[in-house]
C-alpha cells in the first residue's frame, strides 16, 4: 500500500529531490508545500500518513504548523517529523533524533533516512 507524505520545507529544490526521490520507489505518494501558512489546508486536502515539516520558515514556524494540526480533530492523530538545519546530525543522533520530545532528522537528509523513518513510525 502507497504511503502518503507530507514534505513542508521553504527550499523548493529540497522539496522536489524528497518528493522525486521517495516517489521513485513505488511506495509512496509525496505532496510538497513550500509555505508553512499553506501547510494546514494541504494537510486537510491530502491527508497524509506522516508529515516532514521543516522547523524554520520565512512565513510561519513549523511548531506553529504542528501545533495548528494537532488542533485539528481530523489531523491530530498524523505523526510528524521535523527537519532542521539547526543542529547537527551529530547532535540530533547523540539526542536520540528527539528534542524537546519530537523527532528530528537533521538537514541535509538522506533518502536513506526518509525512507528507515518513515518505515519505522509507519509500520
Amino acid at each position: 500500500m502507497t504511503k502518503k507524505i507530507l514534505v513542508v520545507d521553504d527550499e523548493v529544490v529540497l522539496t522536489k529531490m524528497i518528493k522525486l526521490n521517495l516517489e521513485r520507489t513505488g511506495n509512496y505518494e509525496v505532496h510538497t508545500e513550500n509555505e508553512g501558512s499553506k501547510a494546514l489546508q494541504a494537510a486537510r486536502e491530502f491527508k497524509p500518513d506522516l508529515i516532514f515539516m521543516d522547523v524554520m520558515m520565512p512565513d510561519m514556524a513549523g511548531d506553529e504548523v504542528i501545533a495548528e494540526i494537532r488542533e485539528d480533530d481530523n489531523l491530530s492523530s498524523i505523526p510528524y517529523v521535523f527537519l532542521t538545519a539547526i543542529v547537527s546530525k551529530t547532535e540530533t543522533e547523540e539526542m536520540g533524533n528527539t528534542i524537546g520530545g519530537n523527532e528530528f532528522l537533521a538537514k541535509p537528509v538522506k533518502t536513506e533516512e526518509l525512507i528507515e523513518t518513515i518505515e519505522r513510525i509507519l509500520d
